[in-house]
């Protein structure tokens, strides 16, 4: 019996063929030997044992979904879809993976190998034959079908089979095929075989550091973490090993060969690659020791078909004692990572009980689908141009959302004209190699609404720069003015969201009072930040106020620390990187600071406030530190902020711009400031913002674009804000995911209460017919009711069944079950499902009857009375066709209700749908 230690801390085993004859006991002596520490062990089987005697004969097996493998992504952070094709048989694969496009590449060693794939993984999307059901396996031992752990006590006990979780999945791979970073199905062991082909590398994080790579992931994918916190558990998410080592996350590599097998332990993040066509096999299987694990995982929050095994059975078996405590949801322990399973015991002896204790308390945030998850909808950039056929009409190109940026630090070596921050005036540039004269009028008209918010600029030129303010503007506004600007004549405000900012707009004069008044008003509304007020649309949710002593208010901000510190094209340099702040505290919250000169409010954590409680106290914004009110035009000395500036002007811009606008950088994360605008490329600056058009004239400016597909919809962040433009946490390498109003989804309206009154037999009513139109039909009968609801040992549930259709139970004639007990429900498919009983409703359905005669029971929020006003959904599909069907129409009424041929507006010629296409799509 050896073992042998691979990178760091995950180990090889070589056991006997005595050894290799009971696989639950192996298990436990390779966790004696401290295995599961790492997460992830290798395990060579003994000469003389092989699993089948000839894959000569599986050329004709057929890989009914294949998933080919867009990767989209830079910098080390990349997000993965998996789009399905069409079946393919494993000799088709295998000449496909063979093929040129699909080939491995030439390497020297596994390190070049590894460079070659992270370099490349964004290329030639491959294609994966994974989670074909099935096995290869001939009757031997170690047969995947049949490892005969705790787990199959589901199967036995209760009837249940989970596809991939206790029967074999077989993947067959090809070069650069990849599975992302995540956590097995209820935190299981999984067991993989590599069958035959080319090796497979691993990368594994140890379990005890599995909450701090969560915590990583959500930082830079805060956009998915908000969708669904256990997002990991989607597969789609790759973060590369330099990444992880930037930020201090522990973690090992090992690579796979033909002929082995690889043990992954509950709660370890593993992910890996496949050096070219292969096929390996996989299940998972269970310990005693994974029980906690599982106690403690629970759903996706976003799909239906995650798996989830039902812990009752285990609890009631191998933990009796705390079987109550369980049921009344009071089990919860911590889980020691580092302790072996109890069955170790005999190869521990007396110091079994003596495991070092380094665990930690396990999070209730953590399971997955075992299937890939396959990508109905796919961002427009992910899919290669020459899958795409799509002609576009009318749209303006969408600017490129990550230009390049400047490899080198040192900001001296530009030349000539430059692109630079906002500022106050018009700024004229003399090369110094020419003195030609050249204007740029880069103006941008944010509103004061977060005047004070702001941050200064700094900026290196190779240039003599000339200011000329404009009489009419404020010298403290973030703009670059062009000085023949012209201004609208002074009208009333229509629109509702823009009347408390009368007095805020740019071609305003600059009104103190008026901007101290609306900062007030906006702190103390929730999310009282002025920075936190960009995703206060998405955020609707109650952000809820902290009182600290001495009249100090604490809260959660909305943004993210990501999208403080996202614009960085050195991610793989060295240094450590940071997602904390030290200004939040232990529960997520940060103090709330207001300036006292101009009222703003702002969380420490947003702002990069430092200092003691009754220094904050007397906190004043960095604008009016500086007196920037007065002096922002005139050439200021360099402050510390600026360290890594040449020759530094003092601009500014507002910090909720500085996080909207991709290309801008915050140079120093932590002190938010100075910010880097040298990247913001000068189309930009050209788009007009669709909220100041209306109100000013030949302004130009620094604006973002919708982020919804090709859309060319413009506006200044400030501005879209305010005017409630949807605006969310995106992933990696964006920052803020942007909805125009065009592509906002309208909100589905509760019905009225007072609408959902008692019918009458005989009652005319408008209710849905099976043909999934909406007709005038007629109360015939009201009877209440019972249903049942159940939750299905697959984590879904549902609440209409009738007693009837509880197989192990007559329940019509002893009533519904108690409360948990384990009930067999005979589905609409015929096949009979194990599920646990929650409760019994008793709802009144009504009868009602078409004019056609036929009949349908329906509960009573599926029925509209006449007097109702409808919904849009229900009068687009509202039918009179049977009222219509005896009147008589003379040509004349035909002429006067015709209309004119709708000419469609190039602008939207893609988001129309002509009537054929959707009467074909409604059908």
């Amino acid at each position: 019996m050896t073992a042998e230690m691979g990178s760091k801390g995950i180990m090889t085993f070589y056991p006997t063929v005595e050894e290799f004859k009971n696989f639950s006991r192996y298990i436990a002596y390779i966790e004696s030997q401290g295995a599961h520490k790492a997460g992830l062990a290798k395990i060579v089987p003994p000469k003389e044992w092989k699993p089948r005697s000839s894959y000569d004969n599986i050329d004709d097996l057929v890989i009914p979904a294949p998933i080919q493998q867009f990767v989209t992504g830079q910098s080390g952070l990349f997000t993965q879809y998996n789009i399905q094709k069409k079946a393919l048989t494993v000799k088709e694969f295998r000449k496909l993976a063979n093929s040129d496009k699909f080939c491995s590449p030439h390497y020297d060693d596994f390190d070049e190998l590894e460079r070659k794939y992270w370099k490349n993984v964004t290329f030639n999307p491959p294609i994966y034959g994974a989670d074909v059901n099935g096995s290869l396996y001939d009757p031997v031992k170690w047969n995947i079908c049949h490892l005969n752990t705790i787990l199959d006590t589901v199967e036995h006990e209760s009837g249940i089979t989970i596809e991939g979780v206790n029967t074999p999945y077989l993947y067959f791979g090809m070069w650069k095929t990849t599975f992302a970073w995540h956590t097995e199905d209820m935190d299981l062991y999984s067991i993989n075989y590599l069958h035959f082909g080319e090796p497979k590398s691993w990368y594994c994080i140890p379990p005890e550091h599995g909450k701090r790579f969560e915590r990583l992931a959500q930082g830079f994918f805060p956009g998915s973490s908000q969708i669904c916190e256990a997002f990991l558990r989607h597969k789609m998410t790759l973060i590369s090993p330099s990444i992880l080592k930037k930020y201090g996350i522990p973690f090992d590599k090992i690579t796979q060969e033909a002929g082995e097998f690889m043990i992954t332990f509950p709660y370890a993040y593993h992910a890996g690659f496949n050096h070219g066509f292969n096929c390996a096999e996989s299940t998972n299987f269970a310990t005693e020791r994974w029980i906690e694990y599982g106690k403690q995982a629970v759903l996706c929050s976003c799909r239906k078909d995650m798996v989830k095994i039902s812990m009752d059975v285990f609890v009631k078996k191998f933990q009796p004692e705390r079987y109550e405590n369980w049921l009344a949801g009071q089990d919860v322990v911590p889980i020691n990572h580092a302790r072996p399973t109890p069955e170790a015991k005999e190869f521990l002896k007396e110091s079994w009980n003596d495991a070092p204790s380094k665990g930690s308390v396990a999070d209730g945030c953590r399971i997955e689908t075992k299937r890939h998850r396959v990508c109905l909808e796919v961002p427009d950039d992910v899919v290669s141009k020459s899958d795409e056929d799509e002609e576009h009409y009318g749209k303006r190109p969408r600017l490129n959302l990550i230009p390049p940026r400047a490899p080198s630090q040192d900001v001296r070596r530009t030349k000539g004209l430059t692109c630079f921050c906002l500022g106050c005036a018009e700024v004229t540039l003399f090369p110094v190699s020419s003195q030609k004269k050249v204007s740029f009028h880069l103006v941008s008209s944010f509103l004061d609404i977060t005047r004070s918010t702001v941050m200064m600029v700094c900026r290196c030129f190779d240039s003599i720069l000339q200011f000329v303010p404009h009489p009419h503007i404020s010298e403290t506004l973030p703009l670059l003015v062009d000085t023949h600007l012209d201004v609208e004549p002074e009208q009333e405000e229509k629109e509702e969201w823009a009347k408390p900012l009368t007095w805020l707009w740019q071609c305003r004069p600059f009104n103190p009072q008026a901007e101290r008044e609306y900062n007030k008003s906006m702190g103390q509304q929730a999310p009282y930040c002025s920075i936190c007020v960009l995703f206060r649309t998405h955020q609707s949710q109650c952000v809820t106020l902290v009182n600290h002593p001495g009249g100090r208010q604490w809260s959660k901000p909305l943004i993210p620390e990501m999208c403080f510190n996202t614009q960085t094209s050195k991610m793989t340099e060295g240094g450590e990187g940071q997602l904390s702040n030290p200004h939040l505290a232990e529960d997520g919250t940060s103090r709330l600071v207001s300036c006292r000169q101009c009222s703003v409010r702002v969380h420490a954590s947003c702002y990069g406030v430092s200092g003691g409680e009754e220094e904050l106290d007397n906190w004043l914004c960095a604008r009016c530190e500086a007196n920037a009110i007065t002096e922002v035009s005139s050439k200021l000395k360099c402050d510390s902020r600026a360290l890594l500036c040449f020759v530094c002007e003092h601009r500014w811009v507002h910090v909720l711009c500085a996080i909207t606008v991709l290309e801008a950088r915050f140079v120093n994360v932590m002190e938010r400031a100075p910010v880097d605008l040298s990247a913001i490329p000068l189309p930009r600056f050209r788009l007009k913002c669709v909220y100041c058009r209306k109100r000013m004239k030949r302004l130009k400016g620094c604006c973002v674009q919708c982020s919804h597909g090709r859309c060319s919809t413009a506006f200044h962040p400030s501005c879209a804000q305010a005017a409630g433009v949807l605006m969310h946490p995106d992933d990696w390498p964006f920052n803020v995911f942007a909805t125009c109003h065009r592509h906002r989804t309208p909100p589905i309206t509760e019905r009225n209460k007072a609408s959902m009154r008692d019918l009458a037999v005989g009652q005319r009513v408008i209710c849905k017919h099976k043909n999934g139109r909406y007709y005038n039909s007629e109360v015939q009968e009201l009877s209440p009711t019972t249903f049942y609801e159940v939750v299905f040992d697959d984590g879904s549930y549902s609440d209409n069944l009738f007693p009837e259709d509880i197989e192990n139970r007559d329940c019509v004639r002893l009533g519904p079950p108690a409360k948990g007990d384990i009930v067999q429900v005979r589905w609409t498919d015929g096949l009979i499902y194990g599920a646990k009983f929650v409760t019994s409703h008793i709802i009144p359905m009504y009868l009602v009857e078409f004019e056609d005669g036929s009949q349908i029971s329906v509960k009573r929020e599926d029925i509209y009375s006449l007097d109702e006003s409808l919904p849009k959904r229900v009068k687009s599909r509202m039918s009179v066709a049977s009222d219509m069907r005896f009147e008589l129409f003379a040509e004349d009424d035909v002429k006067q209700t015709s209309k004119r041929q709708r000419v469609i507006n190039s602008r939207y010629r893609e988001d129309y749908i002509e009537p054929v296409i959707y009467r074909a799509i409604m059908e």
